[in-house]
C-alpha cells in the first residue's frame, strides 16, 4: 500500500515544512514494518481564477488528475465526519486489508474542494470543526498518519 498526500498550494521552507517532513519520515520508517511502500507529496498549483467557484472547480481538475487509478480517495474538508485517532488507523488498516493499493489523501486550497473531488470522495475528514490553514492541515495529517501506524504496530506513542 503507498499513501499520496496531494495539496493545493506550496510549503515554504521553514518550521513548518520541518515539522510535516519529520512526521513524514517517522511514518515511512514505521509504515514500512507493516506494509507500507512509500508516502509521496505533490503539489498542485494554485488556480488563479477569480471567482472562487471557479478555482474550486480547477483545482479539483488538477487534485483528480494526480489520483491514481484504483485506490481510495481520502478529502480533508471541514464538513468531514470527525474520527478518532484510533478509528482513522483502523480504517486504513482495514482497507490494507482489502487489499488497496493507494490511498490518497487531498489537501484543498483556501476555497476548500470543488464538488468534483468531493463526490468522488471515498471519506471525506475534518479536523475538528475550526478552519485551519493549509500548512498546518499537512501538518495534522502527517502526525495522524504517523499516529495510525504507531496504533497499527502496537507502539506506545499513542495514548487512551
Amino acid at each position: 500500500m503507498r499513501f499520496n498526500i496531494t495539496c493545493v498550494g506550496r510549503m515554504k521552507s521553514g518550521s513548518d515544512k520541518d515539522l510535516f517532513d519529520r512526521y513524514i519520515d517517522r511514518a515511512r520508517k514505521t509504515g514500512r514494518g507493516l506494509g507500507l511502500a512509500d508516502i509521496s507529496v505533490r503539489e498542485i498549483t494554485e488556480s488563479r481564477a477569480q471567482r472562487g467557484a471557479d478555482r474550486k472547480a480547477e483545482e479539483a481538475a488538477s487534485l483528480e488528475a494526480a489520483l491514481p487509478a484504483g485506490g481510495k480517495l481520502v478529502v480533508l474538508d471541514e464538513h468531514g465526519k470527525s474520527l478518532s485517532s484510533s478509528d482513522f488507523s483502523s480504517k486504513l488498516e482495514a482497507w490494507k486489508d482489502e487489499g488497496v493499493p493507494d490511498v490518497s489523501f487531498a489537501i484543498g486550497g483556501a476555497d476548500g474542494h470543488g464538488d468534483r473531488i468531493l463526490a468522488r470522495a471515498d471519506l471525506k475528514i475534518a479536523f475538528g470543526a475550526m478552519t485551519w490553514p493549509h500548512q498546518i492541515v499537512r501538518i495534522l495529517l502527517a502526525e495522524q498518519i504517523y499516529r495510525a501506524l504507531t496504533i497499527q504496530a502496537g507502539h506506545p506513542y499513542h495514548r487512551e
